[in-house]
Order: C-alpha cells, then sequence, then structure tokens
C-alpha cells in the first residue's frame, strides 16, 4: 500500500489494511482501495452524525479520530443507509456499490472474527445490490488475426510478440510488463507474477515460441543500463516497457485495424484471450481460472484444482496458437 496511507489511516482501520496486504497477500492496488472505500463510509459516518465541521466538503472530511468507540456504534441500518447515500449523493453505479459493501464486509468481519475487537459483526447480515453483468468487450477470432496483420514499423517484432502474448496467454497489463527474461524456461513455460505477488505458470504455444524467438533475435543488448537487461520487453529509451507505452502500442495497432472506436484496451485483449479459449477452443472453465489466474470461479466460480496437462492444454487450444507473424511485416 502507499505509504501515505499507512501514515493518514486511523489505528482501526491500519491493522486491517496491513492484515490485508501482509496475511491475506491483496495487492497494494486492492489494499488502497479498501482504504479508500472505508475512508468514504467513516467520512459519512462523521457527517451524519455531525462530528465533522459542517463547513468541510466530503472529501475533506478528517477521519483520523475514527475509533474503536465509534466502530462499536456502527449498526447494520448504518450500513444500508451509506449505500443509499452513494446512490444517491455519490452517484455511485450498482457496481461500486457492491464493492464498497464487499469491503465493509470484509472489514467488521475481520474485527469480529480476526481480532475479536467488536462482539458482533453489523455486516454479517448486509446484501449486495444487485448487479448486470454483461459480457466483457473482447474481439473475434477474425478481428485479433486482423489485429496481428496490422502490425508494422521499426518495433514489429516486439510489438508483434507483445499483442501475440495478450491474445494468447490473457495477460494482464502489469503481468507482461514485468516478464524477465529468466522467466521464460526452454520447454516453452513462462513464470508470470500476478495480482497479490502470486505466481503461475503460462505454457506458451507455438504462436507466442514463434513471436518469442523472433522478438530475441532483434533485441539489442547494447545502451541498456545493467538493471534492465533481464526484462524482456525493452523501450525505445533502454529501459523496462512501462505500463503507459504498452497500452499506447495497442491503441495505436487497435485504430489502424478498425477498432480504435470500440472502447478495447490491453485488458479487453485479456478478455479477448479468455473468450477465444472458452468458446472457440472449448476449454474447461476451471482450467481457465487457472489460465487467467483468478483466485475464484465467479470471476471464473468456486476453486477447483486443475491438473498442470489442463492449463497446458488450454493454452494449446486458444484458436490463436498457429498464427504467425507473415514474412515482410
Amino acid at each position: 500500500m502507499k505509504h501515505e496511507i499507512l501514515l493518514a489511516a486511523p489505528e482501526i482501520i491500519k491493522g486491517f489494511l496491513i492484515y490485508s496486504e501482509t496475511v491475506k497477500n491483496k495487492s497494494a492496488n486492492s489494499v488502497n482501495e479498501y482504504y479508500s472505500d472505508l475512508r468514504t463510509f467513516f467520512r459519512y459516518i462523521l457527517k451524519v452524525r455531525g462530528l465533522s465541521p459542517t463547513d468541510v466538503p466530503f472529501k475533506e472530511i478528517d477521519i483520523s479520530d475514527v475509533d474503536l468507540e465509534l466502530v462499536k456504534t456502527v449498526t447494520l441500518q448504518d450500513l444500508y443507509a451509506f449505500l443509499v447515500f452513494c446512490k444517491n449523493e455519490l452517484n455511485n453505479s450498482a457496481n461500486t456499490r457492491a464493492r464498497k459493501c464487499s469491503v465493509l464486509k470484509i472489514y467488521f468481519r475481520y474485527l469480529a472474527l480476526n481480532t475479536k475487537q467488536i462482539d458482533s459483526n453489523p455486516a454479517e447480515l448486509l446484501e449486495a445490490p444487485k448487479t448486470t453483468r454483461s459480457l466483457p468487450k473482447h474481439l473475434t477470432l477474425k478481428d485479433s488475426v486482423e489485429l496481428l496483420n496490422s502490425v508494422d514499423g521499426p518495433n514489429k517484432e516486439r510489438d508483434y510478440c507483445i499483442l501475440t502474448i495478450f491474445l494468447n496467454c490473457g495477460l494482464r497489463l502489469s503481468e507482461l510488463c514485468g516478464i524477465n527474461l529468466n522467466d521464460i524456461s526452454s520447454d516453452g513455460k513462462l513464470r508470470v507474477l500476478g495480482k497479490g505477488s502470486k505466481e503461475r505458470m503460462i505454457y506458451l504455444n507455438k504462436a507466442c515460441v514463434d513471436a518469442l524467438e523472433k522478438y530475441l533475435r532483434v533485441r539489442s543488448l547494447e545502451g541498456i543500463p545493467s538493471e534492465y537487461k533481464n526484462a524482456l520487453f525493452i523501450s525505445r529509451n533502454k529501459r523496462r516497457i512501462s505500463n503507459k507505452t504498452v497500452q499506447h502500442i495497442v491503441y495505436s495497432f487497435l485504430d489502424k485495424a478498425g477498432f480504435g472506436n470500440m472502447g478495447l484496451s490491453t485488458h479487453k485483449l485479456r478478455h479477448t484471450a479468455a473468450t477465444l479459449m472458452y468458446q472457440e477452443g472449448n476449454v474447461d472453465i476451471r482450467a481457465l481460472k487457472e489460465v487467467l489466474g483468478h483466485s475464484s470461479l465467479n470471476t471464473t466460480q468456486i476453486y477447483t484444482h486443475v491438473s498442470d496437462e489442463s492449463v497446458k492444454q488450454a493454452f494449446e487450444s486458444n484458436p490463436l496458437a498457429n498464427i504467425k507473424q507473415k514474412k515482410g511485416n
């Protein structure tokens, strides 16, 4: 989590944030979001109870004095009233309110069960707002091939390799940018460091291996500082490629291929990989969970053990597995 959050958070929240990051192994981004949602909740409590100056804007309400005694007074009715406030005053969507509801349930469960600082959990019966789940935007198989065929320019081998890995392996943006040369094994496996510093193994199919080999043949070590020589993808400034640079690369080729107005992004390429494997490659949903590095299967349903061979088969089943860069591109 950010250092300034650790300094600003009151003790009754700070302990929960530290527990989430160290014991539950949540990512720094997740912990930062936990703090943001809890800060919003306690600002609301201070506001409606008249415990904050009336002339202070809501987003500037100081929560540093929030303590255990105040937390003990929170009721289920307070929690529902907060969700109404989020809807009517903050214009939060149902999905955003559902996320805040989840954070509150986790937080109060921690206080009641993990540390026993409160006798009863006011969020135990809290129900999240109903949300509408729509299929994420993605490219079709034909669109994906067109995107790959659009790649050209002075860094065409690198850029083609980036798109190929996104579309075949379904990596997150941070996972792709963080790949090191020593993460790639000679037997076609790729070690990936995912959310919450969780490692998983990616099986590189033929398309990925071919794209990697072509890129590595032209990847020069000249001028690269020693601390970046192990990075797989290098920017024109001879540094590890940044998230922002990869996003720019993806946007530029999406636009060139005619998909620039579809609201697509690097994360939508991850959705594309998952959709193609599941719908076109007939990959088992449990194997797909492992492929994507999801912690639960509702994002893909429940924890299910999948053999390494099943996960490998998932990557090989991607219909883009045999697409290679055309000569001359």
